[in-house]
């Protein structure tokens, strides 16, 4: 099954646009999509591994659109007694907004707009988190982030996405033609299968980035992540 990717044509919620209901739907839409299809618990896993008790770590989630990932960061720090600053970017000021919006009661999140492919300072942060955003990217443009996120790192890395394949794309047909049919979350639910990497094909885009060891691991639901401890890569 062939990657279909068009830059022409970006998802609907990459646009610019006003904060608006449908924009706040969809972002929810994903939230629970997260939720229910393994990619919190991916994270969570992490989370579990990296964020140790009684320890003080800053983060940065790249695109983190609805915010749900720092929320889920913080929630666990909170359970373990760490501290947390997190930074959460997104380059859409209406999504930061609504994500601002749903992140009241965590003031450990600092929401910014900025491109992912140039954010921050090398060495800047303990862990660098990506959910579901590479598949938004042409193939130059995701080994520029692969690339990006390891500088920005002086500890861990984890990129976490879709992974294509005709099952996967048979199970986002069916959900957003059943439960999800707001029209912004079906169509990019689509694009979004067409246009997810393979697994072969991100660990090629990993190598073509420079990530020589780092670790790349199938999950439930067609989600594959890749991940790096520069303490083990030195």
């Amino acid at each position: 099954m062939e990657r279909k990717f068009d830059p022409a044509e970006p998802e609907l919620m990459d646009r610019p646009q006003p904060v608006s209901t449908e924009l706040e739907r969809d972002l929810q839409n994903l939230c629970q999509l997260n939720r229910f299809f393994g990619s919190h618990r991916l994270v969570r896993h992490f989370f579990k591994k990296w964020i140790k008790p009684q320890t003080r770590m800053r983060i940065v989630d790249l695109a983190t659109g609805f915010g749900d990932i720092p929320r889920l960061a913080v929630d666990y720090a909170r359970s373990v007694g760490a501290s947390l600053q997190v930074d959460a970017i997104d380059q859409n000021p209406a999504t930061l907004e609504i994500a601002r919006k749903f992140s009241a009661g965590y003031p450990e999140i600092s929401f910014r707009q900025g491109d992912i492919r140039e954010w921050g300072e090398a060495g800047s942060y303990d862990i660098v988190l990506c959910s579901l955003a590479l598949h938004h990217f042409s193939e130059e443009d995701a080994i520029r982030v692969l690339r990006h996120v390891r500088e920005l790192s002086r500890r861990d890395v984890l990129i976490s996405d879709l992974r294509r394949g005709y099952l996967a794309s048979i199970g986002v047909f069916l959900l957003t033609a059943t439960f999800f049919r707001e029209p912004m979350t079906r169509i990019d639910g689509r694009l979004s299968s067409a246009r997810a990497f393979s697994f072969t094909e991100l660990r090629s885009l990993a190598q073509r980035a420079g990530w020589s060891t780092f670790s790349h691991q199938r999950f439930r639901f067609a989600r594959q992540a890749i991940w790096l401890d520069q303490r083990a890569s030195g």
